[in-house]
């Protein structure tokens, strides 16, 4: 297996398990599941889980840990302790097709980041097939109606999804900069750690507001999806993905959530499949082909 058959395979994965993240963070505010409490019962049992796995490497290698830690700070800050507070908060407010629109824009936030820090160079591909890759999006968030884009108002809601838009910008970008040799695992409990001494006040803060989560059933079932799937699996995807091709050519997976939520919202809500979903996902389909090209290569196939 290639190198870029494995990130693109683990990128797929990563959109896959986050999707759901969106389709789960909507039934939980619907069931009256605290949103901030979610994220620290989530994250302290993805903890928990990968303790016994990760905790004689981080022993060994604590010094070169302590000597990354204001990256790793930002890291923990921007995924863990923001990204998904921030996300659950937003579909308090908001649908989760107003919520899956906004993703959209992370590549390009990523290539910004990218840009302003001189992380990586951008090319004429990459903003070529987010272009296109939009397109596909907008085609399934309006129906391919014009006058729904031009009349969507924004809320509360939609105000946070541009905040964690920018931080998973941020965090996708900046993770480029971790050169330390350590294993996934390792990595995703370390942004775990960090992340969880953010998300400690903001449960605190809504335990005294006296918003307090029921332990039933559904919420077991719930904190068991989101801590193996759309946290372990997708931390473990993407971090390994970007470390392979880069936070620009990963960015623009990223269209894949809106692509994914949709689908779930026909598997799990019994929506109609149609054409307008079937052009979108060919749009950004053909957006992720088109970024990951390598004009080298594109001109050999005319030689």
């Amino acid at each position: 297996m290639s190198k870029n058959f494995k990130a693109y395979t683990m990128l797929v994965l990563a959109t896959l398990f986050w999707s759901g993240n969106f389709i789960v963070g909507k039934f939980a505010f619907l069931q009256d599941i605290p949103p901030l409490s979610l994220v620290f019962f989530r994250w302290l049992t993805v903890w928990l889980i990968l303790l016994p796995f990760t905790f004689k490497e981080i022993l060994m290698l604590k010094k070169k840990i302590f000597n990354n830690l204001p990256l790793l700070l930002l890291l923990g800050l921007t995924s863990v302790g923001l990204f998904n507070s921030i996300v659950y908060l937003s579909l308090s407010h908001t649908q989760v097709i107003n919520a899956s629109l906004f993703n959209t824009a992370i590549p390009a936030v990523i290539i910004l980041v990218c840009f302003l820090f001189k992380i990586e160079k951008t090319n004429f591909y990459q903003l070529l097939g987010l272009f296109i890759s939009v397109v596909g999006i907008l085609f399934i968030i309006t129906k391919a109606d014009l006058n729904i884009l031009l009349n969507l108002n924004f809320n509360i809601g939609d105000l946070l999804m541009i905040v964690a838009v920018i931080s998973w910008g941020i965090y996708s970008a900046f993770l480029k900069k971790f050169k330390l040799k350590i294993s996934l695992l390792c990595f995703v409990h370390i942004i775990c750690s960090l992340g969880l001494l953010f998300v400690i006040p903001q449960f605190l803060y809504e335990f005294i507001q006296g918003d307090l989560i029921k332990i039933n059933k559904t919420f077991f079932y719930l904190l068991f999806f989101l801590a193996l799937f759309p946290s372990i699996g997708s931390m473990y995807c993407w971090a390994g993905a970007v470390s392979i091709i880069g936070p620009n050519r990963a960015g623009i997976f990223l269209s894949l959530i809106p692509l994914f939520s949709t689908l779930m919202a026909i598997i799990f809500f019994e929506e109609i499949f149609r054409i307008y979903h079937f052009f979108g996902a060919s749009f950004i389909i053909l957006g992720i082909m088109i970024a990951n090209i390598s004009f080298k290569k594109y001109l050999k196939l005319f030689n």
